[in-house]
Formats: C-alpha cells, structure tokens, sequence
C-alpha cells in the first residue's frame, strides 16, 4: 500500500470518526452503537485472522495485554459515547488533541520515560487553558449538561492513555501482530457491551434508521479495524515526527465536518481554545527541539 494513501486514510478515519459516534448513537441510543460497532468488529477481527492465519495467543501474557487494550476499547469508547450526546462531534476530537500530552504524561510517571521539562509544562498548560477557553464562551449557548459531555470525553481521553502506556508497557516482551491485539481486544470487549446493554434492560430497537446503521457499520468495519491497521502499517514506516502531526489536523478537519454534514456551529471561543490546543500541543511535541536549534543559532 501507499504510505502517503495510508497516512491520508488515517485522516480522513480519526476526522470522520466523531460525527460518526454521535450518529451512530441517534435513536438507539448510544450504547446500541457502540455495543454493535464491537460486535461487528470483534468478528470482522476473526474472520481476518482466519484468513490471514495469524496467531491468537491466550497466554497469560497475551491475556494481559488485550484486557491492557480493553481499558481503551471498554472504558474509553463508553465515555466517548456517552459524552457525544452531550457536546458537537468537532469538540470530541479537539479534546482527544490532549492525547499525546496525556499519554506522554503517564508515560513519564510510570514507564520512567523523558521527564517533563519547561517546555512540556508550558505546552500542556497551554493546551488546558484552550479546553477552559472553549467552554467557558460555549457552555452559555449549549444545553446545561455540555459540561458533562466535555468530562465524559476527557475521562475517555484518560483511558485512552492510560490503555496505550499499559499496552507499550506489556509489548515490551510480548510483541504481537497488530490484527492479533485487536482481535483479542475485541473479543474480550464485545461481549462486555452486549452484557451492559443487556443490564440495562434495553429492548432492541424496533427499527433504526439508514444513518445511524451506516455510521455503526462504518465504525465497526472502518473505524474500529481498517484505521487501527492503517495507523500500524503508518506508524512502521515513517517517522515519529510526521505521526505526531496527524493531532494537530484531525481537530480542525473534524470541526469542519461536524459543521458541513451535521451543520454543527463554530464560534470565535470555539478557534480561539482549538488553536491554542494545538499550539500548546506543538509546543510539547517540539518545544524542547526548537529551544536548542534557537541556542545553537544564537550561539
């Protein structure tokens, strides 16, 4: 496959992919979607293993690492879900731009990583001042629980990390395929959203309409298989420089999309807290690089 089609495939996936979690949860509810999104993953998952005769391991090590994933795959799509019927889809990805930062953070903490230095510290502050900007000029014009749905999409961005730096640190000595994680995440998690929505006594919706089917088949197929397989395929062959650029495009690319198709409105606070986002996250990424190329220059 093309790399630049790959990179530009996990675009078009991470931009396209808020709008579809908010349809996909209209009528059904939100935890119809994501509970069929898993299932219809969890066995698109099988069927290319199969296929492809890779290996699903059920060791105790591989175990962990797909309940290591199932905090990401469980925890982090339910709050995201949950979330999006609160706020616009173009504010979901904006917040998931504090991924890197959260991520690294953790990393930091737990995996004895590169410390936090000045230049971090100004980028997560700014990018934090951004979130406040847009809420605090939004929360007046949207319903009184948007505040809520930004919470629930933060806890969702938390999980996100906390899942990726648990699952680095277990692939230390256990690599697995990337269909092979999935598929095993997807198999343990699947069965947990059905479990939930059978709780919950939710009858089975009589009926749902073309958008939402297609949004959940389009996260099930698309977003939950061929976008995390794009995204290996990328992350294996170019550098971690332009991997870290896909955050800093996604944000602006889903508020447009949420404006085109879901005619979602976006305000002056609205660009403000954005681009200071994704300033503070450029500062994070490569406030430390720019600091010493200025020194050596200057020197």
């Amino acid at each position: 496959m093309s790399i630049p089609a790959a990179y530009i495939g996990v675009i078009l996936i991470w931009s396209t992919t808020p709008l579809a979690i908010k349809w996909s949860g209209e009528g059904a509810g939100y935890l119809f979607g994501v509970a069929a999104r898993m299932v219809i993953g969890a066995m698109l998952c099988v069927a290319l293993i199969a296929l492809l005769r890779k290996p699903l391991p059920v060791t105790g090590a591989a175990l962990r690492v797909y309940l290591a994933g199932a905090v990401g795959g469980f925890g982090s799509m339910f709050f995201v879900y949950w979330g999006a019927t609160y706020i616009p889809s173009g504010w979901i990805s904006v917040i998931f731009g504090l991924t890197p930062i959260l991520t690294s953070l953790i990393a930091s903490l737990f995996l004895a990583e590169e410390s936090l230095s000045l230049e971090k510290l100004l980028g997560m502050c700014l990018a934090f001042s951004g979130l406040y900007v847009i809420f605090s000029g939004e929360h007046a014009s949207l319903s009184p629980v948007a505040g809520l749905g930004i919470m629930l999409v933060f806890t969702s961005v938390l999980l996100h990390a906390i899942s990726t730096v648990w699952v680095k640190s277990l692939s230390r000595d256990n690599a697995l395929p990337a269909i092979s994680m999935t598929g095993g995440t997807l198999l343990l998690i699947a069965p947990l959203y059905s479990l939930a929505y059978a709780m919950g006594d939710h009858p089975l919706p009589a009926s749902v309409d073309e958008r939402t089917m297609y949004s959940i088949i389009y996260l099930g197929i698309v977003g939950s298989v061929v976008g995390f397989m794009l995204y290996f395929y990328v992350l294996k062959n170019i550098s971690a420089s332009a991997i870290s650029l896909i955050p800093l495009i996604t944000p602006v690319s889903a508020l447009l999309i949420g404006a085109g198709l879901n005619e979602e409105i976006i305000t002056t606070s609205t660009w403000i807290g954005t681009a200071l986002i994704l300033f503070g996250l450029s500062i994070y990424q490569w406030g430390k690089s720019l600091s010493r190329y200025y020194r050596i220059r200057v020197g």
